[in-house]
């Protein structure tokens, strides 16, 4: 079973949430922001932002499974919250290296903590080349999910003696710059931030142990983002192709449009098979995790853009308008494939396990 009763009745209680309360869609001269009503609700009413924190730390104490289900809604609906930078990354940051004292504050979306992990393009642990001096920071960190408007980052950092350790630094310092970027995908907010020998905090010295889970982790959640992106996309080209008509009869009626329909629905349901897989594996702490979640990532992301690029070509003309969602799907599945490294990356880093090297 992917999942249980309860984990449902989450799924039902957040989807009926997000569409009581659909989110704006940004206007191509409005400055992207987050759905704050949105933010304030899931926070409020679900606890969704604690669900991975322990009861201890003002949590509800779930498993991965429980947060794959609300990144999965969240997917579906395009809603700008900060959840995947802050609820999902840097809480299970914070919880590898037992840094439990800021914890409270993201379970009650009080506050919003940013893993603050890519240089240079690439989430590659190999390629930091952010480091640490008297406990002070150096160093820009790209495409770092929610950092416009975060209170704390989490740092992966060179030490002097050239390992890794991950670090915390409060965004008011005067010594941590933050730029807003524009992306492609103005539903989700990144930013580089800069440290300019910004005080920190170190809160583990085995950096590459929480690197490798948190690889498995990002990809494991913005897999379960693209499945729900998929989902919807999928769900209106079907209700568009049963109204649509052409020689007087719904192009749902033709039978290539079928065809082309059927292969759609095969790519969603492999996406969620995939997906939930390597959430329960998340969950279980499997050995194998490293191969589960690159697997879910490398499909899903090729999964949703294929699936995106359909939805927009069935939907026709309107689908390359403005006013027509369409748009936002296909700029979130070809943005979200490169997120956390495209799926040849994650490939790539499957070889060595697989091979057993």
């Amino acid at each position: 079973m992917i999942t249980t009763d309860e984990q449902e009745e989450l799924r039902r209680t957040v989807r009926a949430l997000l569409e009581r309360n659909p989110p704006a869609r940004p206007a191509p001269d409005a400055e992207p922001g987050y759905d704050k009503t949105a933010w304030r609700l899931l926070a409020e009413q679900v606890g969704a932002f604690g669900l991975a924190v322990p009861e201890a730390y003002g949590g509800a104490g779930c498993t991965a499974v429980e947060t794959h289900v609300v990144c999965e809604e969240l997917g579906r609906a395009l809603t700008p919250v900060p959840y995947l930078g802050s609820a999902v990354l840097a809480t299970e940051a914070l919880l590898a290296c037992g840094a439990t004292d800021p914890l409270p504050g993201l379970a009650d979306g009080s506050r919003v903590g940013s893993l603050a992990w890519a240089e240079n393009g690439t989430w590659d642990p190999a390629a930091i080349r952010a480091h640490v001096e008297d406990g002070r920071l150096t160093g820009v960190k790209d495409h770092v999910l929610d950092g416009a408007h975060a209170d704390l980052f989490v740092v992966p950092a060179r030490t002097r003696e050239g390992g890794l350790g991950v670090y915390l630094a409060e965004a008011s310092s005067p010594a941590v710059r933050i730029e807003p970027l524009v992306t492609l995908d103005r539903t989700r907010l990144q930013a580089r931030v800069t440290f300019d020998t910004a005080p920190v905090r170190l809160i583990c010295a085995d950096g590459h142990r929480v690197l490798e889970r948190l690889i498995a982790v990002a990809a494991t959640a913005l897999s379960a983002e693209q499945l729900g992106g998929g989902e919807r996309c999928l769900e209106m080209t079907l209700a568009h192709v049963k109204t649509r008509e052409q020689f007087g009869r719904p192009i749902g009626s033709f039978q290539a449009v079928r065809h082309r329909l059927a292969d759609l629905y095969v790519l969603v349901e492999s996406a969620r098979s995939v997906s939930y897989d390597a959430a329960h594996a998340l969950a279980a702490h499997a050995p194998d995790l490293a191969v589960r979640a690159a697997t879910a990532q490398a499909y899903c992301a090729e999964a949703f853009s294929a699936v995106a690029a359909e939805t927009i070509q069935l939907h026709g003309g309107i689908g390359f308008t403005w006013e027509h969602e369409a748009h936002l799907y296909f700029k979130r599945a070809h943005s979200a494939a490169e997120l956390f490294g495209d799926a040849a990356w994650h490939r790539s880093r499957l070889g060595p396990v697989v091979l057993g090297r």
